[in-house]
């Protein structure tokens, strides 16, 4: 069979409409399970064997396996062929402009050795730019600085611009150290990631040369995962491909999740904007998973507005349809998961590695983990780390080390500085040989700083108001001795030391990370509020053995069974990681308001519907079967609350999924809204967000103000110009939403 031939004989018609398509703008709309890879690698391949230079073709994707698994089966595809002179560019956005700038570093403006710093350097030169700012480096944090600085230069707006549009005194405090980190990098001729795409779009803007140069090499360009791309990578795109017109872009707006970092939707919902003439190939049939599987997601993502519609369907069997399940807390649910796990198992015949659970927020996996730990599940904590390893809780817990053992030299190096003291390496040696030269451990050292040579005054000054604060801690602990000590004690004394350690002022901020450092440390004294003495041992009667109990229970959680190598692990992780995997069996946990959708997302349309296309990601992650679960009440720093079910369910077609309530009869009667079909209150909360325009028959035209979710209903008030504001149920108020 001829080359051309073989590499169509197996695609359907849309795939081949895609991979045939010759010159001109392509936009390829690719649904979950649609074959994108495939059809990317294919028209790479076909154009070559119909007289394209390999040497013309531009593919830019995002992560570097990506790059690599394209270019391995465009070499499968071509094995055979007569040979052509050079190699397509597959390379991910960030390669290809690190090469680009060598290249060109002269009309760039950049020394041709430019180092790029990674997370950690990035981190470093931040710290020194908050201090040349004249900030303090208590309350502004390279994490939250360098998230606002990294989306400034992804909508292309270096330090002085950034400076310029600054109109308040947040904005403008970070403007300089904007301005200090730039002049570092300069310094050291070093590049961020983010500079990487900043300079090249600038250098592309900029020179009609080095454009037309490279328009003219690049003839044909493929760009994957479109609905990822920033402000940078859109100029970038479109600056190489403006000469001739050339360019196929791959991606669905359905699965766009990344705006938390700068990507931008409206680069592919526009793409026909900026290109009238481009042929649209919508992919919807899902190869990977079964009917029931493939309509509800189809259901859900139906309710969102910005998007590009495509039908999706597979020619699957039906299959099982996904299953909802109302449990009556975080263990319970926690229980529901590890036994969905064993039966997909059994019933499939499923070997672990076949199996995912995915969570919006990271602080979920703490309950989880110690249920397949009992179970006997091994599991993986893919792209994260398992949660007592996590800085922000190990750094508590190093604090409660302290507090049990004061001369637990390991846990007080660690935290001696954290959060930042001013007590620096060099005063840390000087205690260090004072300790040594005096025969002291370094915790009675430290009480001893008045007489110790080579400390500035602040470090002394900082060391003290250090050791009265751990001896806080322990006059707390060791406090009331008159009633018996318990759990409800012991999460006090943990979210005591977090709160004024720092630790809490230290992660507070707006980014996504530090976000999930916060629920991290929450959940940790959550974990202090559900602990019990283990089988066999009497409960003590004070505080302090509770806090060794505990801190031991926490030492033992890392001893893990074999895992079976044919078996593999159970893979727990974050739906954000989930995106491009795929699993047999799925389970989707903490389905409620707050949660997913997100607290900060309820009261915005558009991250609303990021919201939902990241639930819908999570759905069609799975292949065969897939478990959505809630909890009726759920734990939050050591309180049990109440909660409502999350929107999303009641958006469910309920012709495609089995509603199940487990919560019982155990007190949980007076929640309302257990019930995850439609009519639950999490449910009116999302028709109705803040700001949306709404009519009423007897008030007209109103505006939502605010909306509060509650067990028997998301009540909501609404602005309305003729009568002033109301207060309304929104199940039972005659509202219709206009905008």
């Amino acid at each position: 069979m001829p080359v051309t031939e073989a590499l169509l004989d197996d695609l359907t018609e849309p795939q081949r409409a895609a991979v045939t398509h010759r010159d001109g703008a392509l936009l390829v709309l690719a649904g979950p399970g649609s074959g994108k890879t495939t059809v990317v690698t294919r028209r790479i391949a076909f154009l070559i064997a119909n007289g394209i230079e390999p040497w013309q073709i531009l593919a830019l994707t995002f992560t570097n396996k990506a790059a690599g698994e394209m270019r391995q089966r465009v070499e499968t595809l071509l094995d055979g062929q007569p040979p052509h002179d050079g190699s397509p560019t597959v390379a991910t956005f960030h390669s290809f402009c690190a090469r680009l700038l060598r290249r060109f570093a002269e009309p760039a403006g950049i020394a041709p050795r430019f180092s790029i710093y990674d997370e950690t350097l990035r981190r470093e030169a931040l710290k020194h730019a908050i201090s040349d700012g004249e900030l303090s480096a208590k309350n502004w944090t390279p994490a939250a600085v360098g998230a606002v600085i990294s989306n400034a230069k992804n909508r292309l707006l270096d330090a002085k611009a950034f400076a310029a549009e600054a109109g308040d005194f947040y904005m403008r405090s970070i403007a300089r150290v904007y301005t200090a980190y730039e002049k570092i990098l300069r310094a050291n001729d070093a590049l961020d990631f983010d500079d990487l795409l900043l300079r090249t779009a600038a250098l592309l803007r900029r020179d009609a040369d080095v454009r037309t140069r490279l328009q003219r090499r690049y003839r044909y360009l493929l760009i994957d995962e479109y609905q990822d791309t920033n402000r940078a990578q859109f100029v970038i795109a479109h600056a190489l491909a403006d000469g001739h017109g050339n360019i196929c872009v791959v991606g669905d707006p359905d699965q766009a999740i990344y705006a938390w970092r700068g990507a931008d939707i409206t680069n592919i919902l526009d793409f026909e904007a900026h290109h009238p003439d481009a042929v649209v190939v919508p992919l919807g049939q899902n190869f990977r998973s079964t009917g029931h599987l493939v309509g509800a997601a189809d259901g859900l993502i139906r309710h969102n507005r910005r998007r590009r519609h495509k039908d999706l369907f597979t020619e699957l069997a039906e299959g099982e349809r996904p299953t909802v399940i109302a449990c009556r807390d975080e263990h319970h649910e926690a229980a529901v998961i590890a036994e969905f796990l064993h039966k997909a198992g059994t019933e499939l015949d499923l070997p672990w590695k076949e199996m995912a659970v995915l969570y919006r927020v990271n602080a979920l996996s703490r309950v989880l983990e110690a249920s397949l730990r009992n179970a006997r599940i091994p599991y993986v904590i893919a792209r994260g780390t398992a949660f007592f390893d996590r800085k922000e809780v190990r750094d508590a817990l190093a604090y409660l080390r302290v507090v049990a053992n004061p001369n637990d030299e390991i846990s007080l190096g660690r935290i001696l500085n954290t959060p930042s003291r001013g007590i620096g390496k060099i005063s840390l040696g000087s205690i260090e040989r004072y300790a040594v030269g005096a025969g002291l451990r370094q915790a009675d050292a430290l009480r001893q700083v008045a007489v110790v040579e080579g400390l500035s005054k602040r470090a002394k000054k900082s060391i003290g108001t250090f050791v009265e604060l751990i001896d806080g801690f322990r006059a707390r602990a060791a406090g009331d001795t008159a009633r018996p000590a318990d759990a409800t004690a012991l999460a006090g004394l943990v979210e005591h030391v977090i709160r004024h350690s720092g630790l809490e002022r230290m992660h507070r901020g707006d980014t996504d990370e530090e976000r999930q450092r916060l629920a991290n440390l929450s959940e940790l004294v959550s974990a202090a509020a559900e602990f019990s003495p283990p089988d066999g041992l009497d409960a003590p009667d004070d505080l302090p053995g509770w806090l060794g109990l505990f801190l031991e229970s926490v030492a033992l959680v890392s001893d893990a069974d074999a895992i079976d190598p044919e078996r593999g692990t159970v893979t727990l992780m974050s739906l954000h990681a989930a995106k491009g995997l795929e699993f047999e069996a799925v389970a989707l946990i903490g389905m409620e308001q707050n949660l997913l959708p997100h607290a900060r997302a309820v009261a915005n349309d558009a991250e609303l519907e990021e919201e939902r296309r990241l639930c819908f990601v999570g759905m069609t992650r799975a292949k065969r079967r897939l478990l959505l679960t809630r909890a009726a009440v759920r734990t939050h720093r050591g309180v049990r609350e109440g909660t409502i079910a999350s929107c999303f369910l009641g958006e469910l077609p309920r012709e495609r999924v089995d509603f199940v309530d487990k919560t019982g009869d155990a007190g949980f009667d007076d929640l309302a809204d257990r019930a995850v079909g439609p009519g639950a209150a999490g449910g009116f909360a999302c028709e109705f967000p803040v700001g949306c325009i709404v009519r009423h028959p007897a008030y007209g035209l109103g505006r939502v103000e605010d909306v509060t979710p509650r067990a028997r209903g998301a009540s909501a008030r609404v602005a309305f110009p003729t009568v002033g504001i109301k207060t309304l149920i929104l199940e039972n108020a005659p509202l219709e939403r206009v905008g």
